[in-house]
């Protein structure tokens, strides 16, 4: 099963000194700074996947991410040049997918542009793979007699398939170069597999399944048993924003070829226990926050609640306890008081020493081969600014695809 790593500009910088915690920054951040599989000796994922809603400023959506100097550059460049896919030795070549991003405007009555503007930006930036546009059903209907749903889900639905089947004779017309993908909405298992035999009588035989993020695991696997029905023997599918790793063997069964997430690297500092992925059990990371970089310790700091040079005492003690411990030169017990007495500090009731126990107990970052765990060591399960949680979810990112390779 392929993975897709959709682009959000996650990018680390190299120049970065973990111990200081300084930084020599030159230039643009997008052309200095280093993405995953720049990092990691071999590409975690087998392609990226970009969306038009990240660099079209028309979108009603707050997540376009891309500067005008940026978007000029991708369309110059074309997007394997612009993430820099085709680094020299690579054991695995990067794929690269488009989309609409149609989570960007789900609040609109109906996309904010068409199937021209698609095809345009899949040509720019010169995609392997390019899905349809379509409009997400924001819902989920047992399937059943009697079950009402609403009219602007079936005008979604029928948007949807309109779209796609206008993709795919414009891809046939013109002979464009990139793979279509037809794109699926529904808002059940019958409607799902309602939308795949639509989109097989058009042509299709790699098809996208959206509007799935919000959906339960069991709503998903339904779907996937009701499309198992009708799906044609060539026909591939795509799970967008899909990542739930305990059913991957469960999706490949019902068809899946693909999938996307940014879930790995998210969870590395979105999560509040699961940061640091192994192929076994996920670890909590050790939260040591910045006295200056933690909205909620800097409230209690102005209110006078807190003492600023004691809060700092207490992030340094830890800070400097972490890497003490790591070389031998401090005794576990000690080290968790200190985390205990700062988290009082920054989180007042919170106490999450358990899970840092069996963190630092166990040692994880020793036991991992992936070049982010070999050159930071014990920082990368520190949870403390930017640039070590988005390595950790680098990390993570390494750990999904050994359990990809694993399950090969």
């Amino acid at each position: 099963m392929k993975f897709f790593f959709p682009d959000a500009h996650d990018l680390v910088d190299p120049s970065f000194d973990f111990r200081t915690e300084r930084r020599i920054f030159a230039g643009s951040r997008q052309q200095s700074q280093l993405y995953a599989h720049e990092v990691l000796d071999e590409p975690p994922y087998d392609g990226m996947l970009l969306s038009k809603a990240m660099i079209d400023p028309n979108t009603a959506s707050k997540s376009v991410r891309y500067s005008f100097a940026q978007v000029q550059r991708l369309k110059r460049l074309g997007v394997r040049e612009f993430l820099r896919l085709d680094r020299p030795g690579l054991k695995r070549r990067i794929e690269t997918m488009g989309d609409c991003g149609a989570f960007s405007y789900v609040n609109e009555p109906k996309p904010p542009f068409g199937t021209d503007a698609v095809i345009e930006f899949y040509l720019d930036c010169k995609f392997d793979y390019g899905i349809s546009l379509d409009h997400v059903i924001l819902g989920y209907r047992e399937d059943g007699a009697g079950v009402e749903i609403p009219d602007t889900w079936r005008e979604r639905f029928a948007i949807t398939q309109e779209l796609a089947a206008e993709f795919l004779r414009r891809h046939r017309a013109d002979k464009l170069p990139f793979a279509p993908l037809g794109a699926a909405q529904g808002w059940s298992p019958a409607s799902y597999r309602d939308a795949v035999v639509g989109l097989q009588k058009m042509g299709y035989s790699y098809i996208a399944l959206g509007g799935m993020v919000p959906l339960r695991t069991q709503e998903i696997l339904a779907s996937l048993e009701a499309i198992k029905e009708v799906r044609k023997k060539g026909t591939r599918l795509h799970l967008l924003g899909i990542s739930r790793l305990e059913n991957l063997v469960a999706f490949e069964r019902s068809g899946v070829y693909s999938f996307d997430s940014t879930s790995p690297l998210k969870r590395a500092f979105m999560d509040d226990r699961d940061n640091y992925h192994t192929p076994s059990r996920t670890y909590t990371a050790v939260r040591i926050p910045q006295v200056e970089g933690n909205a909620q310790l800097k409230k209690l700091i102005l209110t006078g609640e807190v003492d600023f040079t004691q809060a700092r005492k207490l992030e340094m003690a830890c800070f400097e306890g972490v890497l003490e411990y790591d070389q031998g030169n401090l005794e576990l017990e000690t080290l968790l008081e200190r985390l205990r007495e700062y988290e009082a500090v920054w989180h007042g009731k919170k106490d999450d020493s358990a899970r840092y126990r069996e963190t630092l107990v166990d040692k994880p970052w020793k036991k991992c081969s992936c070049a982010v765990c070999r050159k930071l060591g014990v920082h990368v399960v520190i949870f403390r600014g930017a640039e070590r949680n988005r390595r950790r979810g680098f990390h993570n990112l390494h750990a999904l695809r050994e359990q990809l390779d694993r399950a090969s």
